[in-house]
């Protein structure tokens, strides 16, 4: 973060008092990680309250504060700078201090493959200009502005995730980020507990277009019809992507393996070392963003080559004679079908044994025993040998499974990750195919590191 007067960052966030001598040079909300020169915003979240670390990042050189109106002083000679709320004071510095930056900003929304698509743009990228990615997931109105404020001065281009559970928040991260590039990598149903139904998903990521800057460029996946039928009736502007004939950017010759796929763009072969359709449509999202900054195909292609899965979205791990797909970052019903379609893939080769530890899916409201009983059909369909379900929707998943069978299918149900740790070793056995996958509420990266303990481990 370039310097900024603390007298500039109190009038814009409206703070009393208003004129403070003095600089900031970053900004944090951990006092943990704190370092001299950074501005404090004490967040108050579900388990802790920032205001009760502020002496402390002071101690740790901290140039001032910002806390809420209503907390009680003590702070003798330190500046602190009073307003009525810290995260929407966060939010309109950040939204200033990007008008005032030179980078670009790419913008990624989707219901699911944001991050995978970012890490992807981010490797392409960094071959040709100086890249700032968001830390993790940084994609809510806390983690959007400490990306923009991680940027260094001499920073080229910033590449942020922004992210959903309900109405219009994509509109006001997308006019905090203002970016140059704004994408949409697909909608699915997913987090419906808050945001209702598909028309609801499909017109919230959309509204990412909203903070566009003049000259922007929107990029939609061309191969979901909803996505496009929604851009065409409002009149938006847009650049599609996707296997199509109608997508402006296309990819095809699609070739899939267990561990790799392939396909072609601008007449360039492209090996991608992840496996199953949804990474394919991931980096053909990430070739859209990168052709904006004129990187060529075969330049794409060569980057991409030496790609790393993320870690715990579709990421093979070698554990022992265990081959597991370690993609317990989260799920919705779509990515649970991906999964199963690429643990299908990495046992059609050979007989060993499908096994699959299932969390439920969470936030997906009304619709979740119907949509955990259509998980069970897919599961029956992959021909999942060992179900271990984890979680009470998941056992709705497990029981419609055991009805769908045609096959033998061993099913055994847990309330929770630590009792399904406790009984791996009775139904894991070696050379098992393992695709692990939950939503982030299961914990389910517990059970991945009780094969490597009960296995050994080494990454593929």
């Amino acid at each position: 973060m370039k310097e900024f007067s603390i007298t500039a960052l109190a009038q814009i966030i409206k703070a009393e008092p208003a004129d403070v001598a003095g600089f900031l040079t970053g900004v944090s909300i951990d006092s943990r990680s704190i370092k001299a020169g950074d501005c404090f915003f004490a967040v108050a979240g579900e388990n802790f309250d920032g205001y009760d670390y502020v002496a402390e990042a002071f101690a740790k050189g901290a140039s001032c504060a910002v806390v809420a109106d209503g907390t009680i002083g003590g702070f003798a000679g330190c500046k602190v700078l009073r307003v009525k709320d810290t995260i929407k004071a966060l939010g309109d510095f950040a939204r200033q201090y990007r008008r005032q930056s030179d980078f670009k900003v790419v913008a990624i929304t989707g219901s699911a493959g944001k991050t995978t698509t970012r890490q992807i743009v981010y490797h392409v990228l960094s071959s040709h200009f100086r890249v700032f990615q968001a830390p993790k997931n940084f994609n809510n109105n806390i983690g959007l502005p400490l990306t923009l404020f991680g940027a260094g001065e001499d920073d080229q281009i910033v590449v942020a995730e922004l992210g959903s559970n309900r109405p219009g928040e994509i509109a006001y991260l997308t006019g905090v980020a203002q970016p140059d590039i704004a994408v949409v990598t697909n909608v699915h149903p997913a987090h419906l507990e808050g945001l209702g139904d598909l028309q609801t998903i499909t017109q919230e990521k959309l509204s990412i277009s909203e903070g566009l800057r003049e000259e922007g460029v929107f990029l939609i996946n061309g191969d979901c019809e909803e996505l496009v039928e929604a851009c065409r009736a409002t009149g938006a502007g847009f650049t599609s992507f996707g296997e199509t004939e109608e997508s402006d950017i296309r990819a095809c010759n699609i070739g899939r393996t267990g561990f790799s796929s392939t396909f072609t763009i601008d007449n360039t072969e492209v090996f991608l070392p992840l496996p199953g359709l949804g990474n394919v449509e991931n980096a053909l999202a990430a070739w859209a963003i990168c052709s904006q900054f004129n990187v060529t195909a075969d330049d794409f292609a060569e980057a991409v080559r030496n790609f790393s899965a993320v870690h715990m979205r579709t990421e093979l791990l070698q554990i022992g004679t265990l081959t597991v797909l370690n993609d317990c970052y989260n799920a919705n019903p779509v990515s649970m079908r991906n999964a199963l379609d690429i643990l299908v893939e990495l046992g059609s080769a050979d007989n060993r044994r499908l096994v699959f530890i299932c969390g439920d899916m969470a936030e997906l409201g009304w619709q979740r025993e119907q949509m955990h009983a259509e998980l069970g059909d897919f599961i029956a369909q992959a021909k999942v040998r060992l179900l271990l379900a984890v979680g009470g929707l998941a056992k709705i998943a497990a029981q419609t499974a055991k009805e769908a069978a045609e096959h033998d299918m061993q099913i055994q149900c847990f309330e929770d990750v630590r009792l399904v740790c406790e009984n791996l070793k009775e139904f894991v056995e070696d050379s098992d195919i393992v695709l692990v996958k939950g939503s982030r509420s299961v914990a389910l990266e517990s059970a991945v590191e009780k094969l490597k303990e009960l296995f050994g481990s080494s990454e593929l």
